[in-house]
């Protein structure tokens, strides 16, 4: 992958919603009108504004804007390794318990959907499929995770992937 000079700051939530009988990843389905990663699935968020203090409060800013998350519904409780992306951003995924049974206020403009997935089909790397298509010209290889007619790939799925690398790591110590 050709990594562009200037890297633009960016920040996602990867919100883990505790019920009492397991543990949820919560993710987006964007809209399909939007100019960058129309229709694909997404943790919520997005660019450091120049308000923002730092990645966390960039996180809880756009989980608050993109799904109507409250930030202080969100227990933080960690922080995987940045992603880079082809598209010239260092994405730093910000982790945090939510608890359940919340309603969420999607913005029409920017997710169709907001969904759950259980942590245990992330758990699994049989689920951690590889892909590889041409981009720009080039040829990408990258993570894949059809779920329930929804495909997870890209950096989304790279990060669920670090997930599952450093969960693997804590129980493994």
């Amino acid at each position: 992958m050709r990594i562009p000079e200037t890297l633009r700051d960016a920040a996602v939530l990867v919100p883990l919603v505790d019920h009492p009988g397991g543990m949820n990843v919560l993710l987006t389905q964007r809209t399909a009108d939007l100019q960058h990663h129309a229709g694909q699935v997404a943790f919520p968020g997005g660019r450091l504004d120049a308000t923002d203090r730092d990645p966390v409060h960039t996180a809880l800013r756009e989980a608050e804007e993109e799904i109507g998350l409250p930030s202080g519904a969100v227990d933080i409780v960690g922080r995987l390794d940045d992603y880079i992306t082809g598209t010239g951003y260092v994405v730093a995924p910000i982790v945090g318990f939510v608890g359940p049974g919340r309603d969420y206020a999607p913005d029409p403009s920017e997710v169709d959907d907001v969904f759950e997935v259980p942590l245990s089909f992330f758990m699994d790397p049989a689920n951690h499929t590889r892909e590889t298509k041409r981009w720009r010209g080039i040829e990408r290889t990258f993570y894949a995770m059809p779920w329930n007619g929804r495909y997870i790939w890209g950096a989304t799925a790279a990060m669920l992937v670090n997930l599952y690398e450093v969960l693997t790591r804590k129980a493994a110590a």
